[in-house]
């Protein structure tokens, strides 16, 4: 099985937020066939590990299947939150970026089928008018 190193903002969308020093993200794939594929990619340890540098104490993966979406939920990475922090944006609002900036292997097939429907049906594409080399 051919795999491609995917960038997961071509795969999902994410919003992130802050309670305390508490970080959410909520990351929502861009197309059903896509959460099998990050459901065994992305899982609590290696979201972890790219949030490695802020040295969350705790990383919890909710899954929503019927959504294609899932919930992390990462604490103390916030610098003890936004009145305890001395950082200029010690708050998460900013911190899906972080997720989304990774890369992820997915199988050619999966990201071939995708691309074969119609653009209604998925807004992934590997062949796009603004974009012919495929996703970045």
């Amino acid at each position: 099985m051919e795999l491609i190193s995917t960038p997961l903002h071509a795969l999902a969308h994410a919003r992130s937020g802050d309670k305390g020093n508490r970080l959410n993200i909520a990351l929502v794939c861009r197309h059903p066939a896509l959460f099998p594929v990050l459901a065994a990619e992305l899982t609590a340890d290696v979201v972890a590990e790219i949030f490695r540098a802020r040295a969350p104490s705790r990383v919890v993966r909710y899954e929503l299947p019927r959504l294609s979406a899932f919930n992390f939920v990462l604490d103390d990475v916030l610098d003890g939150g936004v009145n305890a922090s001395l950082g200029l944006d010690g708050h998460g609002k900013t911190l899906s970026f972080l997720l989304l900036a990774a890369s992820v292997p997915v199988p050619k097939a999966v990201l071939d089928a995708i691309a074969g429907e119609s653009p209604a049906a998925s807004p992934i594409s590997t062949r796009h008018p603004q974009n012919p080399g495929g996703p970045r």
